[in-house]
């Protein structure tokens, strides 16, 4: 494509604020509604010995115990903490993806728009986790001792007293780990999927907006398999490594050492297909509603880069 042909993207400071509203929604609710299945699998991950009989069995066996009520533990923190990093995901995908294009140039970018959406998704990906790792252990500590605190502000306060404030980022190389690779999966094979079907339905511009939306949960489905895959390791020893104290002089990176190996390659993607489930649906249900929400408050188009790249 020529210069001359490359698209214009003149974004303001309230197109952003658009986008960030759009994510935190599409983000914020997905998880929240997701909760229950995110109990069963955080379960499984923490004990799975306990909860041996799939996901069904194990919810079985947590509403039979605990009453149907601990399928609801961690909501809050889950509500708040991801309709944050969805909002820096998002809105920070767009930023950083028009910062790329603005600084390479659009034939440049073309040539590069893997790198691009890889890097992109990677930089949004660290700013939302410096939000969300807070609210993750939280949510975590009531999922895994359901008698720890009644709630959000109860388990935040009791953690931020009796562990100090460092507590809250004792799992963050392990978001990193996790949410890094996941974000970078959900983002790059949504767009090449995107691409993929297209070629079947035809440029977007002349979707209806139904079909619009098909393309975007059908894409968003494929990226989200994708994504849970990618990042399963690394859930499960942040399940753990919330739950684990260090021994004393013990190191972040000493602990998740260790757990790696105590959990081994079968232990480390315990609870996958709640995941898929979970994750499958979310990430499907996520680039849905985002596209919805932006049509809906007049979002400015997202960057897009043609071409085949690399």
């Amino acid at each position: 494509m020529s210069a001359e042909a490359a698209p214009q993207y003149n974004f303001t400071g309230l197109d952003y604020l658009k986008f960030f509203t759009a994510g935190a929604f599409c983000t914020g609710f997905t998880h929240a509604a997701l909760v229950p299945v995110d109990v069963v699998k955080t379960r499984i991950q923490l004990d799975s010995v306990k909860y041996n009989n799939g996901m069904i069995g194990s919810l079985k066996t947590i509403v039979s115990e605990e009453g149907a009520g601990a399928l609801l533990t961690g909501f809050g923190p889950t509500a708040l903490g991801y309709s944050i990093q969805g909002a820096c995901k998002f809105g920070g995908y767009e930023i950083f993806k028009k910062l790329a294009l603005d600084t390479l140039g659009y034939e440049t970018a073309v040539n590069y728009k893997n790198s691009i959406y890889i890097g992109s998704a990677a930089a949004a990906e660290f700013v939302a986790d410096v939000f969300l790792c807070p609210l993750e252990a939280t949510r975590i500590r009531l999922v895994s001792q359901p008698t720890f605190a009644p709630g959000l502000l109860g388990g935040f306060s009791r953690i931020l007293k009796e562990e100090g404030f460092g507590s809250f980022y004792s799992g963050f190389t392990p978001i990193l780990f996790k949410q890094i690779p996941y974000n970078i999966s959900k983002f790059l094979v949504y767009e090449r999927a995107t691409e993929f079907y297209s070629g079947f339905l035809g440029p977007k511009e002349t979707l209806t907006a139904a079909t619009a939306t098909l393309l975007s949960l059908a894409s968003g489905l494929t990226a989200g398999f994708a994504a849970a895959v990618v990042s399963q390791p690394a859930d499960t020893l942040l399940s753990k490594v919330n739950k684990t104290k260090k021994a004393p002089g013990q190191s972040t990176i000493g602990l998740l050492a260790q757990l790696a190996k105590e959990l081994g390659v079968v232990g480390s993607f315990a609870g996958l297909p709640a995941r898929l489930v979970m994750v499958g649906t979310l990430t499907s249900l996520q680039f849905g509603i985002y596209g919805s929400v932006k049509s809906y408050i007049g979002c400015a188009p997202s960057v897009e880069i043609g071409g085949k790249g690399h």
